[in-house]
């Protein structure tokens, strides 16, 4: 498993939106935490039993754990809910210094230069081609629209105030070089959140700008996403698509929702008048959009742990809505396929119970054994919103990946 911050964004404050590392991998796995019905209660034993580096994800269908909720969509990719494992090397890189820990059962220099040199494979000549020439959608445009509107009944009736909308784009019949193809998003489309994990046959190529939950000591921070647009290559325009994203009452408006909820979510764990809003509607740079982040933190109770704060924070509120519980009810009922990995959390856990997770947003999901390709974009759907802008924001959202792999949508008018 890699993650890497492409050190494309600068420090902007203390809780910056770029990673806590440059560069972070796992290889190879010395303990799995094993699958059982109480998913999220294995991983707190199992992390307690070890008490060391982990890494792995938590797919959006955990959130049936945690509520009483049901996914009962199609699943194409077919990937685990929840996956973590204890690496057997770790290397971390951070302001030009590499750090290489392994642990007792690496027994020769030649076992750990293997699996190091497993990192030169994901490298590409500049002539990358993709063998992908189409995703289909799930949705076409006119009944994705239809389903903006139903959803904005919803909102008119006081049912919901937000909800995240989401449609899935798949190729069934696809064989990729998972790990070029990794190389080439991140190159087209720098992120702080990157991830590359390949567990068996399945791939998440993942080119993620935003932050769910970091911990460092106790000091919790979420970073949500809401509001975007795409940049222009002339300096003057951009400036003026910059502030029109920050000024923009329906974006604004939208991001200021989440932050209450994460607020209120963040509260379940926090120390009483911890919680704290450090930025609100802040607007970063990235290659080709401008994102609007909010950054809230809080300080961590003593008796919360990992599993604790999951409980009270997932899945996270700029992929869910608000109110939380109602709006994944009718994402279930509006949406066509289970989300599992996408809109879900990558990341790990440090020996000293630090951690940092980002959102499964731009990613791609690979089962190489179905030969299944598959992404996922959305948006927040409010009582503002106009069906057709919506629906163009979420191509913009999956132009990184079409452009990546020189692909396009089909069956999608």
């Amino acid at each position: 498993m890699i993650l890497r911050s492409n050190s494309y964004l600068s420090k902007k404050d203390k809780h910056s939106v770029r990673s806590s590392y440059d560069f972070l991998a796992g290889l190879s796995a010395l303990t799995i935490c094993k699958p059982t019905s109480d998913k999220l209660n294995t991983l707190r034993k199992k992390y307690s039993d070890v008490s060391d580096w982990i890494f792995g994800y938590i797919g959006y269908d955990i959130k049936n754990e945690i509520e009483e909720l049901t996914s009962g969509n199609i699943d194409g990719i077919g990937f685990s809910d929840l996956f973590f494992f204890q690496p057997k090397v770790v290397i971390l890189y951070k302001e030009e210094k590499l750090n290489v820990k392994y642990f007792p059962n690496i027994t020769s220099v030649d076992e750990l230069n293997a699996l190091v040199k497993e990192l030169d494979k994901p490298c590409i000549d500049c002539d990358f081609k993709s063998p992908i020439r189409y995703f289909r959608g799930r949705f076409t445009k006119k009944e994705y629209i239809n389903a903006v509107n139903e959803i904005k009944n919803h909102i008119q009736k006081g049912d919901i105030y937000e909800m995240n909308f989401c449609q899935e784009f798949y190729n069934d019949d696809a064989v990729i070089h998972p790990a070029d193809t990794f190389v080439a998003l991140n190159r087209y489309s720098p992120t702080p959140f990157a991830t590359f994990l390949k567990k068996g046959n399945n791939y998440i190529i993942s080119a993620s700008p935003e932050r769910f939950l970091k911990k460092k000591g106790d000091v919790i921070v979420s970073q949500p996403i809401k509001g975007t647009i795409a940049r222009s290559i002339d300096p003057d325009e951009d400036e003026s698509i910059k502030q029109h994203l920050k000024n923009d009452p329906k974006e604004r408006a939208e991001n200021i929702m989440i932050v209450d909820l994460v607020r209120n979510d963040l509260s379940k764990i926090a120390e009483i008048g911890s919680v704290n809003v450090d930025e609100l509607c802040g607007v970063y740079p990235f290659r080709q959009l401008y994102q609007m982040i909010s950054t809230i933190s809080c300080k961590l109770k003593k008796e919360h742990d990992f599993v604790d704060v999951l409980k009270a924070t997932f899945p996270m509120g700029s992929m869910t809505g608000a109110p939380k519980i109602r709006a994944m009810q009718l994402i279930e009922q509006f949406e066509r396929t289970k989300r599992g990995l996408y809109s879900g959390s990558i990341g790990y856990i440090t020996p000293d119970h630090n951690f940092d997770l980002n959102v499964v947003i731009r990613t791609l999901l690979y089962n190489k054994d179905k030969e299944y390709l598959s992404f996922s974009v959305g948006g927040a759907i409010t009582i503002n919103s106009d069906p057709e802008k919506e629906y163009q924001e979420c191509m913009l959202k999956a132009r990184a990946i079409l452009s990546t792999l020189k692909a396009e949508i089909i069956d999608a008018e």
